[in-house]
């Protein structure tokens, strides 16, 4: 894409009304647009990044054996009273209408997803089910602050699992738990995100969070030293030990939040009367679990994970372009076709490069902006390299430039 057609531009200075890296940086590169608390615009450059994520996420799910649907976020009232959720809910869920046109926009999905499958379950051969699905929420949130840490309109990927009985639930969770690792890892925050043991409700004793380490996490985590556990503040117990290694050797830590696995037994089922025939003819109530991952939240954490003074450091599976081309100095017309034949170079060997051809911004302004923007690779195309017929390479996150050949240039970026 050339940079010249893209109608997003970099703002001078942060956002004053923003404290966090990720919406300060996001804000000013030009990533998002704030309508207001805890609601953000993606503009194209921030779609490219969170359709990256949910690429990500979606092969992972997809790998599970999970079925991708979509579902409606507007809801009737009756759903949610099936299950007496409904003025459960009242302080996160935006409610409105009245009477038969009373409605309200979903948080979750457990009351919906629980009907459908309800539909076209009968036996134990039709189970076990997994279904996903990659979608808008809204949730009421209070304080909305950090960015997109915390937004009253977001993305969710949930996952809902149906089972007949204990073991195939703990099979397929054990399934959904490599698959997270395997997201975080793609994205960049695998080696600071950790399984996480927090409260299961009236469910299970547990459930699973997964909590990325940074400073301005808003949870509290208690690591492990011994068995690299990870127990959420809700649930330590008042001598600090590890409830799997009985350790006491823990290390207190804030975190981001960026994914949960919760088992729900028939909380769900019941209500809605989601029963399969079991295998002696019996009716039994289907077994649920439920896992969610944030996609603006997710996005968000990596940015508070990778970034300098100079602005964003995309982990390349996510970045929006994998290069980023300066031409600077005067575009004459050699300059100009040299610059336009590495672009076209990079295109035809399906590597996604955002191309700064403008000619009414200084150099200045273009390498400001190269750093700011965050793409893995900076390429410079200028007339002392042009003099070598070369081009200047930089990786984002290294201060050591190195001149390539034009016609290696491809096949050292992929490597």
């Amino acid at each position: 894409m050339r940079q010249s057609e893209l109608f997003t531009k970099t703002q001078k200075a942060f956002p004053k009304d923003e404290v966090s890296a990720n919406a300060r940086l996001l804000i000013r590169a030009g990533y998002i647009e704030k309508l207001m608390a805890g609601v953000f615009s993606m503009l194209p450059l921030g779609f490219r990044v969170r359709e990256n994520i949910m690429r990500i996420i979606r092969e992972e799910m997809n790998a599970t054996g999970a079925c991708e649907i979509i579902m409606p976020a507007l809801h009737p009232k009756s759903v949610w009273e099936t299950t007496g959720r409904w003025d459960e809910m009242k302080s996160v869920m935006y409610q409105f209408g009245e009477g038969e046109r009373a409605y309200g926009l979903g948080p979750t999905h457990e009351e919906v997803i629980a009907p459908i499958v309800q539909k076209h379950v009968n036996s134990y051969l039709d189970l076990p089910i997994a279904l996903y699905q990659i979608q808008v929420k809204f949730r009421n949130e209070e304080r909305p602050k950090s960015g997109l840490l915390r937004g009253r309109e977001f993305t969710m990927k949930d996952l809902y699992s149906f089972h007949t009985n204990e073991e195939s639930l703990n099979v397929f969770y054990d399934r959904v738990k490599e698959a997270y690792r395997g997201i975080f890892k793609r994205v960049g925050l695998g080696d600071t995100t950790y399984l996480t043991l927090a409260s299961g409700g009236s469910f299970s004793q547990y459930s699973h969070e997964f909590q990325t380490v940074s400073d301005v996490g808003e949870d509290t985590i208690y690591l492990c030293k011994a068995c690299s556990v990870a127990v959420n503040h809700e649930i330590i117990t008042e001598q600090k030990v590890c409830p799997e290694c009985n350790s006491n050797d823990l290390v207190k830590k804030n975190a981001i939040e960026v994914g949960n696995i919760f088992k729900l037994g028939t909380r769900f089922s019941e209500p809605v009367g989601l029963m399969y025939r079991d295998t002696d003819g019996t009716q039994k109530p289907v077994i649920m679990a439920s896992y969610g991952i944030g996609v603006e939240r997710l996005m968000g954490a990596i940015v508070e994970t990778y970034h300098d003074d100079a602005g964003l450091i995309w982990p390349q599976a996510v970045a929006p372009f994998i290069a980023h081309l300066l031409i600077i100095g005067e575009q004459t017309g050699t300059l100009k076709k040299f610059a336009d034949t590495a672009y076209q170079s990079m295109i035809d060997a399906d590597i996604e490069v955002l191309y700064d051809d403008r000619t009414d911004v200084s150099a200045g302004e273009k390498f400001a902006d190269a750093d700011l923007l965050g793409l893995p690779w900076r390429l410079v195309v200028s007339n002392s390299t042009l003099a070598e017929d070369k081009i200047e390479v930089k990786k984002r996150t290294e201060k050591e430039k190195k001149l390539i050949a034009l016609k290696e240039l491809p096949k050292y970026i992929t490597k």
